[in-house]
């Protein structure tokens, strides 16, 4: 490490240099890449919903119009309208179900109608061409500016239009925060500058590299910066502290950094390389957001250590004389009053965290999940507010498409009358149900037939009176699939919304597992190479899983509903993330063990570790809050007030239990750590 820093001081113009020219690279590649929207888009390619969906293509309707004051003889002209946007694929409406043609309003049956007409208004089921969400959602409202609208291509269009602009505002309201804190826990002024440049640089690249992955889902576009700046902003402050320590003891500059350097190499490689291993444990995700996430974030935090580690020295050196020249006093206070404090009340602090971990640990595991978009708004916004409008007319409906083979139509009529009998089933539109046995497909028109009976396949289309998810929800979905099979076996497909939510249930409930025990061995192995040590991986696992239970319990507690998504990232980004505290505070507890007590070395490493640790976890922590109040996502809003939350509880633990395990464990430590305990004193 020695040789490598005094070649990047060395040659650190040339650093700077390359640096930006990599810069100005990603720049082109960072407008390359597109953002997924579609979270059913992330279901994994084998699962029942992908299938139906690939089954189905862009005919399923995915939008419901509803268009006031329309005569019921003008509606096939409102139909019409709607299929002149070029995004609107398809519309479905009364007269494809029933023969209205000549026919007064008063002869139509209500069965019939009600779900298609009411209140002098007109529904359609459209299908918007999911490429273009966003414009054929807009020409719809210019067509109709009264219209109310629901569905999943809204929910997409809203959800675009909102996290552009939102991902646009985070940032420069993250900043100022990043920047006060940095100028209070510096003494220098154009210290934080480095401090951005560096970060800052890194989620440059990191975009721009995106370029490989094609696309990226709206949650990493929206979170990846802020989370890539909060939790890599301690590596370049762990460094440049270091670099301070060795000016302060009279060396000069370059040496100074290159003992920086080799001195915070471990403390800064381990911190890194956790968070990489925690938000690759993402990665295990069968749902493959996870996968997306999992690799933005870990790619970002590994480009974001390359950066401290290679730009950062390069620019600080090279911008020393700056530095001296905005010198100003330190405006954070001496914790020694702090360690002291913390050191004599050990048993009170102990027996409250025990008191705390149990009804945690046993909360964090009670949450209530929520799986799809209902999630992603909130109550007051324009999406949720005409969706509740429709309830209100029509009464709430969920709409599935089930796909049988082509072929026996008593059978379909005979599944039909089946599926009618479903608690929570309104209605099932089928060819029999609508055109009757009597009548043989083949002296219709194909047109007409379309919605019904296309690709080999007849369509029953199925409304419940349930929400898109929930209990109820998924109760219809697995009785619909199971009378599906009863009579077709597996040669079926159903698509919709309650049930895309429904099988993401299953794939995100599965995945949890798989996540949690891959962040924490994969964590664990690099806790156990850095320390070469048995008992330390297990010591800062313990308090940060701590943590993170403490953390995920409130919910339960508030009584409140988690978004899966956010709930599974945030628990790897707070594992991974805040692990680094623990790392470096225990680092400085090991090297003051040599010459002093336990309890000595331990108010030490509190003492001069707390004031770096601070700014990175009130970073973390206010980035995250910021994002949770900023965003109108439901799912980013809920993930950065989580992580917020997290990261200030994460910090609590280690600065004021972190400690008191560490002389606990003392001699566990001194028996299962190399090198071999004769360098460690054995007095108590």
């Amino acid at each position: 490490m020695r040789k490598f820093s005094r070649l990047v001081i060395r040659h650190r113009r040339a650093v700077m240099i390359i640096t930006v020219l990599l810069c100005v690279v990603s720049i082109f590649g960072m407008l390359q890449v597109s953002v997924n929207y579609d979270m059913a888009s992330y279901l994994p390619d084998d699962s029942p919903t992908t299938q139906a969906l690939n089954m189905v293509g862009a005919d399923s309707p995915n939008i419901k119009i509803y268009v006031p004051d329309t005569p019921l003889t003008q509606a096939p002209a409102v139909k019409e309208k709607l299929l002149s946007n070029p995004h609107v694929l398809d519309v479905l409406w009364l007269d494809d179900m029933f023969d209205i043609r000549g026919m007064p309003q008063e002869m139509i049956p209500v069965a019939t109608l009600s779900p298609w007409y009411h209140d002098g208004g007109a529904l359609f089921q459209a299908t918007i061409d999911p490429n273009n969400y966003s414009a054929g959602f807009s020409e719809v409202k210019a067509m109709y500016p009264d219209s109310i609208t629901a569905g999943n291509a809204a929910n997409q269009a809203r959800v675009i239009s909102v996290s552009m602009k939102e991902v646009a505002q985070i940032i420069p309201f993250v900043l100022p925060i990043v920047l006060l804190i940095l100028f209070i826990s510096t003494r220098h002024w154009f210290e934080p500058v480095l401090f951005l440049s560096a970060i800052g640089i890194a989620i440059l690249l990191n975009e721009g590299t995106n370029y490989f992955l094609g696309s990226v889902s709206f949650v990493t576009r929206a979170s990846s910066a802020v989370l890539q700046l909060a939790v890599s902003i301690d590596y370049a402050v762990f460094l440049l502290h270091r670099f301070a320590e060795y000016r302060e003891k009279g060396m000069n500059n370059e040496d100074a950094m290159v003992e920086a350097m080799v001195q915070s190499a471990s403390s800064i490689a381990a911190s890194a390389m956790t968070t990489v291993f925690g938000f690759l444990a993402l990665m295990l995700m069968e749902f493959k957001i996870g996968q997306d996430m999992g690799a933005v974030l870990a790619k970002g935090v590994f480009i974001s250590y390359l950066s401290v580690i290679i730009f950062l020295p390069a620019m600080a050196i090279s911008y020393t004389r700056l530095l001296d020249k905005t010198a100003h006093r330190s405006f954070m206070p001496s914790f020694q009053r702090f360690s002291r404090l913390v050191i004599r009340y050990a048993a009170p602090l102990a027996v409250i965290l025990l008191i705390l971990l149990v009804p945690a640990y046993l909360g964090q595991g009670r949450n209530s999940f929520v799986y799809g978009s209902s999630g992603m708004h909130s109550e007051d916004s324009p999406v949720r507010v005409e969706a509740k409008q429709l309830e209100e007319i029509f009464g709430r409906t969920q709409q599935m498409m089930l796909l049988v083979p082509q072929g026996d139509l008593a059978r379909v009529k005979a599944l039909g009358d089946e599926l009618e009998k479903v608690k929570d089933v309104t209605a099932v539109v089928s060819y029999p149900s609508s055109v009757g046995l009597g009548i043989p497909p083949e002296v219709l028109p194909g047109e007409s037939l379309k919605q019904l009976r296309d690709k080999g396949y007849d369509r029953i289309i199925i409304a419940a009176d349930t929400p898109e998810e929930g209990e109820q929800a998924f109760a219809v979905v697995e009785k619909v699939r199971a009378l599906a099979e009863g009579f077709y076996g597996q040669d079926y497909y159903l698509a919709g919304e309650n049930v895309a939510n429904y099988d993401m249930r299953a794939i995100i409930t599965g995945d949890s597992g798989k996540v949690l025990w891959g962040g924490i061995l994969s964590i664990g192995l690099v806790l156990l190479l850095t320390f070469r040590s048995l008992s330390i991986p297990l010591v800062l696992l313990l308090v940060i899983e701590g943590a993170i239970w403490i953390n995920l319990s409130t919910p339960y507690f508030q009584g409140a509903d988690l978004n899966y998504i956010g709930f599974q990232i945030v628990s790897s980004v707070q594992l991974g993330a805040t692990v680094d505290y623990g790392i470096l505070l225990t680092q400085r507890f090991l090297e003051a063990r040599r010459a002093m007590t336990k309890r000595e070395a331990a108010r030490f490493a509190l003492n001069v570790s707390t004031g770096s640790i601070l700014p990175p976890a009130l970073i973390l922590t206010a980035a995250g809050l910021l994002m949770g109040i900023i965003s109108t996502n439901g799912v980013i809003s809920q993930m950065g007030m989580i992580l917020g939350r997290g990261a200030a509880i994460s910090a609590g633990m280690v600065l004021l239990v972190l400690p008191h395990v560490l002389i606990a464990c003392d001699k566990l430590i001194q028996k299962t750590t190399l090198p071999s305990k004769e360098e460690l004193p054995h007095e108590a």
